[in-house]
């Protein structure tokens, strides 16, 4: 008796083994090479799922991808279920492999002091008519993991969500945050306003184990630190 060909979908996997799923919560870590592809054709044939189908095509290429990346496109078509899309999804995806191995790594800006804080974000901020509140995140050793406007408003003031640094702060692994932000008017002294958000953001990262560092007000050619006035 033939066997339906709606078992050979990955629809009726479970979801530790479909990959998609698979990729969302264990990492792209743990995907084969095959599930990959498969996740790029997205579906196979009536007879082949799309991981068994991506198996066969790696196969033709001894199972290598540096040498599945010089098969053509009309190579690829040949395998039954693989179109024209899908032998382009295929082709760009090991292109951009093949592109991000020649890219030099970036290398990430280490943050040593309130100095640093002050080249890296002085540039995007001081000429500004309004106030902007940024937000540097950063790994174990300092280093920058990404800085971020957070807010911008008025020459009086700006609106900080904490929420929002929180949530970011723990979608990039950061451990440790510095809060800054341009004063228009030239003045260094922190306002009262500047003092609170610094403290609410300081318990709200605390109960994540995650530490503010500094809190920097920048102007044109100079710059406050709340840690280096022991503010922090």
């Amino acid at each position: 008796m033939q066997q339906k060909s709606s078992s050979f979908s990955i629809k009726n996997w479970s979801d530790d083994d479909k990959p998609r799923e698979k990729l969302v919560h264990k990492g792209r870590a743990v995907l084969s090479n095959a599930e990959l592809i498969a996740i790029l054709i997205g579906s196979g044939t009536k007879n082949e799922t799309a991981v068994a189908l991506s198996k066969r095509i790696l196969s033709s290429a001894n199972n290598n991808l540096n040498e599945l990346g010089k098969v053509s496109l009309k190579q690829l078509m040949k395998f039954k279920g693989i179109g024209e899309a899908k032998a382009v999804a295929i082709a760009a995806a090991l292109e951009i492999g093949r592109r991000r191995q020649n890219e030099k790594a970036i290398v990430k800006e280490q943050i040593l002091g309130s100095k640093a804080v002050f080249n890296l974000l002085q540039p995007l901020v001081a000429d500004l008519p309004h106030e902007e509140f940024w937000i540097v995140y950063l790994n174990n050793s300092n280093k920058v993991i990404h800085k971020a406007q957070l807010s911008k408003g008025g020459i009086t003031g700006t609106l900080v969500d904490v929420r929002l640094v929180m949530k970011q702060a723990l979608e990039l692994g950061a451990v440790s945050l510095i809060l800054a932000h341009n004063h228009p008017s030239g003045g260094l002294k922190p306002s009262e306003a500047d003092k609170k958000i610094t403290n609410k953001l300081q318990k709200a990262s605390e109960a994540m184990d995650i530490r503010v560092l500094d809190h920097v007000i920048i102007t044109q050619d100079n710059y406050y630190s709340f840690a280096d006035n022991n503010l922090i």
